[in-house]
């Protein structure tokens, strides 16, 4: 299933090249066809909506039923348990007052010529979320609601759209009609796929244009959300879930078999890997996968992933596993080890940090609150979790008093004059010159 490399040795080290130049732009199979549903929806709007729709979803659709009507809504309450609601009050203040410390403050700096500068933090007027069908509307992701869902509230953002494809009946999985209302959503559109980001960017007779588009999706959303970017703010171009776990001999093979699988039955695509100090962990983890991976309903998906993308790497040092994750730069980092706590100084790295054997990154997809939708494919060098700043935009706030301004006037002539840029120096000048 995986074969333990060393690293160092040539395999090891041809593993390890592999998994530093993971980055992949998109699925370019896929872009045309992305690109022409994109054209068709703006030029022809709900028409295109739902020829694509009847297409591929509900072959009943009709415009009139596009949007989630008051009676759905309502009745979407009668279809879930009362456990299921207190789960989701637990999930939803968790999350909730997790993301209510990201919230930015505007502010002002008084210099003492009585300029003023400062910024000014505003949420975006709207956004869209867009939430996948999960296997027909079987499974429905919840998680995916409350995730992008909360911190846009937090934010303050006044129109938040959602939009999720519908069964073949042309219905939505109550739970997921539950979990929006719960957190404030009660737009909600039939819509899936690229035409639903299509729809979201451009608008259409039913569906409102927004500013910002957030949400998971297969390699049609993913290449349309890239398409988009920059009429509209994304939250990221998003690669196949990954988890990086370093253990040590004090690790327990079933727990790191079992955070492997977790990953491993996303899709086929999904990235499982294990980089240890133990020489002996390797073995008892194949053993325990190989025990584990019966017990999965999707035992097929996650034995393909851990064939195909699964490693297991063994290091000399903790030092050497430590450096190894900074370069991988993975979506989701556990540190099986002694002392995990003493490590965090030296991560640089890392989408998520889940720290000792008592923390899957189970419970940060669901319910320990920080935000699961993390970057992937390294982008963790440089990109962070999704958070309430994605639903905000800073202005910048100048305002210069005629003293001010007179002080500053030699040295913005002079920067303008050097830039060729005339006029700009002139804009200054002229304020002060006797004519």
């Amino acid at each position: 299933m995986i074969e333990p490399l060393q690293a160092g040795s040539p395999e090891g080290e041809r593993a390890i090249q592999a998994l530093l130049s993971r980055f992949q732009t998109g699925d370019a199979s896929c872009a045309q066809s992305v690109s022409d549903i994109i054209d068709a929806v703006r030029k022809r709007g709900d028409e295109a909506l739902i020829e694509y729709t009847r297409a591929f979803d509900a072959p009943q659709m009709e415009v009139s039923t596009l949007r989630v009507s008051a009676a759905e809504l309502t009745g979407a309450y009668d279809a879930v348990g009362e456990d299921f609601l207190q789960t989701l009050e637990i999930a939803i203040d968790r999350i909730r007052s997790f993301h209510e410390r990201e919230m930015e403050d505007s502010w002002m700096q008084t210099r003492e010529d009585g300029t003023i500068v400062g910024r000014l933090v505003r949420p975006v007027d709207s956004c869209g979320l867009y939430v996948p069908g999960g296997r027909g509307g079987s499974t429905p992701l919840v998680s995916s609601v409350l995730m992008n869902g909360i911190p846009a509230a937090i934010a303050g953002v006044g129109q938040k759209v959602m939009v999720t494809p519908p069964g073949e009946n042309g219905a939505v999985s109550p739970y997921l009609l539950v979990a929006a209302q719960e957190i404030g959503i009660s737009e909600i559109y039939k819509v899936g796929s690229a035409w639903a980001i299509a729809a979201l960017a451009y608008g259409t007779e039913t569906v409102p244009p927004v500013d910002v588009i957030v949400g998971p999706g297969n390699q049609w959303v993913t290449e349309a959300k890239h398409q988009v970017s920059g009429r509209v703010r994304i939250d990221m171009i998003a690669g196949p879930s990954e988890v990086l776990i370093v253990a040590d001999k004090s690790a327990d093979s079933r727990y790191v078999a079992a955070d492997m699988l977790a990953q491993a039955e996303h899709d086929p695509q999904a990235l499982a890997i294990v980089v240890t100090t133990d020489p002996s962990l390797p073995a008892r983890i194949l053993e325990e996968l190989e025990n584990q991976l019966p017990e999965l309903e999707r035992e097929e998906i996650a034995r393909q992933a851990l064939s195909d993308k699964g490693r297991i790497i063994v290091v000399e040092a903790l030092e050497e596993a430590i450096e190894l994750a900074n370069q991988i730069a993975i979506e989701h980092l556990e540190l099986m080890i002694e002392n995990s706590w003493q490590q965090i100084p030296f991560i640089r790295h890392a989408g998520a940090i889940f720290l000792g054997s008592h923390t899957p990154e189970a419970a940060g997809d669901y319910l320990a609150g920080p935000n699961h939708v993390l970057p992937t494919m390294g982008t963790a060098r440089f990109a962070s979790a999704l958070g309430v700043e994605t639903f905000l935009k800073k202005s910048s706030i100048i305002s210069y008093s005629e003293n001010g301004l007179k002080e500053d006037a030699q040295h913005i002539q002079a920067l303008a004059r050097l830039e060729g840029l005339t006029a700009h120096a002139a804009s200054v000048g002229k304020r002060f010159s006797k004519e």
